[in-house]
């Protein structure tokens, strides 16, 4: 079940040597699982595993229903130049395929971005990964002291050049998602109506200041399109209703004395 050889830090160590009386107790270490098990819970010998000199464990499958891919561990044990084996433990341990509850992972690794309400307030994570001090990002992007990107960086902390680019794939795939399968002529990068950012990111994308788009609001990449560009224009078509000529003369009109009607 194991290999016999291990490497540690200091090099290859090998293993002890498995026990040939403790490997053959096979039949005590079942019995030994039955005496702990339900009856007709107890299946077929698995295999067995070197603890440690004169330290063996027998695997026995589990046939309860509800811990399918689990198996009865059974520890036995010798004393040296003695034959009669020893029953240390038993214990049913999960073996292959078993099923397993996932890790635990803290809250805050756990947490996703859309699981956060409105209203709610996220842990403080003093070391997250995507951040750096604005120092050591003025130092990688090269900026001067004084520059407008440099007046953004002088916080705490601020993303880092590979949060950034993460960003921007991010941004990117999520648009292109919800990308309509219609192909526009020209891009936002030539619409007016797209707000440039500022920093690396504004590179690539900007928001969308256009009211009538669907857009209105919201990040878009330069290369980002749709019907409401600044210098588009759809085609005139004539109404579909042919005009017709007017049935009543309604401009030369004959002013009648009411009182004429009411005489009769």
């Amino acid at each position: 079940m194991t290999s016999e050889k291990t490497t540690a830090a200091g090099g290859n160590k090998t293993k002890p040597r498995k026990d040939a009386k403790l490997a053959q107790a096979v039949d005590l270490a079942q019995e030994a699982a039955q005496s702990v098990a339900r009856p007709g819970h107890v299946g077929d010998h698995l295999g067995v595993e070197i603890d440690g000199p004169m330290l063996l464990t027998h695997y026995f499958e589990c046939l309860h229903p509800g811990y399918v891919g689990w198996a009865w561990a059974v520890t036995v044990t010798r004393v040296p130049r003695s034959s009669q084996v020893t029953v240390c433990e038993v214990e049913m341990l999960p073996y292959q395929n078993a099923l397993l509850a996932p890790p635990w992972v803290p809250w805050e690794e756990r947490l996703q971005p859309a699981d956060v309400p409105r209203g709610e307030m996220v842990p403080f994570i003093a070391h997250d990964e995507r951040l750096v001090t604005g120092e050591e990002r003025a130092k990688e992007a090269d900026i001067e002291p004084g520059d407008e990107i440099r007046q953004a960086l002088d916080r705490p902390r601020v993303l880092s050049a590979e949060s950034l680019n993460r960003v921007g794939e991010r941004w990117t795939k999520s648009l292109r998602t919800a990308r309509a399968t219609r192909r526009y002529p020209q891009s936002c990068e030539t619409c007016a109506f797209m707000i440039k950012l500022t920093g690396p990111v504004g590179k690539n994308f900007g928001v969308c200041g256009n009211e009538y788009a669907l857009d209105d609001g919201k990040v878009v990449p330069n290369t980002y399109s749709c019907g409401a560009h600044s210098e588009t224009d759809a085609d005139r078509t004539e109404s579909p209703w042919e005009i017709e000529p007017l049935r009543l003369n309604d401009l030369n009109l004959e002013v009648l004395d009411p009182a004429e009607f009411w005489s009769e």
